[in-house]
This record gives structure tokens, sequence and C-alpha cells, in this order.
């Protein structure tokens, strides 16, 4: 049977008065629906700079939450999360034709994990990141979908000239400003004893993979954790709103997989 501990923190930072940041989660209310519909975690970071970073984020994660939980059970996961982000970029792009928001520029990074069996699916636009913690060593699933990471990818700058660029935030691709989105996904079998933590760049840009992978790998309560994880990046800069989910995994169920769907193994 799958078995998840899950925590969660957000900080306003020390320079920001709101908080564009916006987090939201999904857990089954049974085993039954552990099974059929999984789990769903999921982090948006409003774009600073835009007019209604918070009403974005929190727009998001709300359509992603709901659209997961409506969703038919035993809808593959791996196609099911791209679906719900362009259901959510939709809904952030319509906010900005309603009366009370029209002018208003709007748009968000969005990461997602639906976990269910021994599957973990990944979606996500923008730098909010996800990162697979095993064996106390940090491994970043996603890429940002910025100016300088493209740049970098091309081989036209350096790791080192990405992580000091005045540019290294400006996204190429958000939720909210196109009517269409691509997000990118990614698959991954879990083992008991894994850690997913998704994040705002407001964790990530403070602390190198070694520092998150010894926060999050202590054996302590997984909200405190969470909690530890987000007043550290706000220690060492507090500059930007700071958000983190962290996801144990306590046990796993494997499963095969047939004709596109999965059924159990005997144990």
């Amino acid at each position: 049977m799958l078995d998840l501990q899950f925590g969660q923190a957000s900080d306003f930072g020390k320079v920001r008065t709101n908080n564009e940041d916006a987090m939201g989660s999904f857990i089954p209310s049974s085993r039954q629906q552990a099974r059929s519909h999984g789990y769903l975690f999921a982090v948006a970071d409003g774009v600073g700079g835009s007019d209604l970073g918070e009403v974005a984020s929190a727009t998001a994660i709300s359509t992603m939450i709901a659209g997961f939980a409506d969703a038919q059970a035993g809808t593959m996961l791996a196609g099911l999360l791209p679906r719900l982000i362009q259901h959510a970029n939709a809904a952030v792009h319509d906010c900005t034709l309603a009366p009370e928001y029209r002018g208003k520029s709007m748009a968000t990074t969005l990461v997602a994990c639906g976990i269910r069996h021994d599957q973990a699916i990944v979606s996500h636009v923008g730098d909010s990141r996800c990162y697979l913690v095993r064996n106390g060593h940090a491994k970043q699933v996603t890429q940002d979908h910025t100016w300088v990471n493209q740049q970098r990818k091309l081989g036209l700058i350096s790791a080192a000239e990405m992580a000091e660029s005045e540019s290294r935030h400006v996204l190429i691709r958000s939720l909210g400003p196109e009517m269409f989105v691509s997000p990118d996904s990614t698959t991954l079998t879990i083992l008991a004893g894994d850690v997913l933590v998704l994040c705002t760049d407001g964790v990530h840009d403070e602390m190198n993979e070694r520092t998150l992978a010894s926060i999050v790998s202590q054996n302590k309560d997984i909200e405190e954790i969470a909690r530890e994880l987000v007043a550290r990046a706000v220690e060492i800069d507090g500059g930007d709103n700071t958000t983190a989910q962290v996801i144990r995994v306590k046990g796993v169920e494997q499963v095969g997989m047939y004709r596109g769907r999965p059924y159990r193994l005997p144990s």
C-alpha cells in the first residue's frame, strides 16, 4: 500500500509584503481512492512584476486540485497532469478577461506531482522545481523554463554564468499570458525512503542540492522539516516569497503494466 507523509510551509520573506506563492494538495480519503486516484501536490509562484501574481498562482492551484479530484477513477496520471495544467493555464488566462481584472497582466509558474502505486508523475511550467532525494542525495527532476537555462543548453553560457546572471529569472514559459502552454512531464519510479520536494525559486535560489538533501533527509516530523527548509532559505536571503512541499515515501505498492493499465503484482 502506498504510504506517504507530507508537510508544507510558506513564508513572505524579509522584503515582500504579500505572498504570491500558492500551494495545494489532494489527499485520498480511503485506501480505495489512493488506488483509483492517488495523491496530488502542487506549488505555484505568481510572477513578480505582474499585477496580480497572487491571483494567478491561487487560480492555477485551485484548478489543478479540483480537476484531479473530479478525474475519472483509474485515469493515467501521465496524461492527466499535463491536461490539468492546460486547464489551469486557461483559467489564469480567462481571469485577465474578467471585468474586475480587465487590463491587468497575470502569470504564474506551476509544478505538480501526482503519485499512485509506485509511480510519480511530475509536470511543470516555469522555474518552480521538483527534487528527488534518495539515499541522502538530491537530483533535480525539472528543468527551468528560463532564458538563461535555454542559453546554457545551447552552450552559449556556462552554469556559473547562469547562476550569476541578472536575467536568471526571465521565464520563457508561464501560465496565463497565452491561451495554450506546453508543460514538461517526467515519470519516476519511487522507492520507500525517497523524499520529493516541490519548491519555488525562493528555496532553490538560496541553497545547493547538498544542503537541501541534508535538511529533508533528517529523521524528524515532516512538517518540521518543511518549516526548516523554508526558514533556512529565508535566513540565507529572504528577498522573495519562499514555499516548499516535502513528501516522504514510507511505502509503495508495486505494479506491473498490461496494455497501458497497471495491475498489482503478487506480494
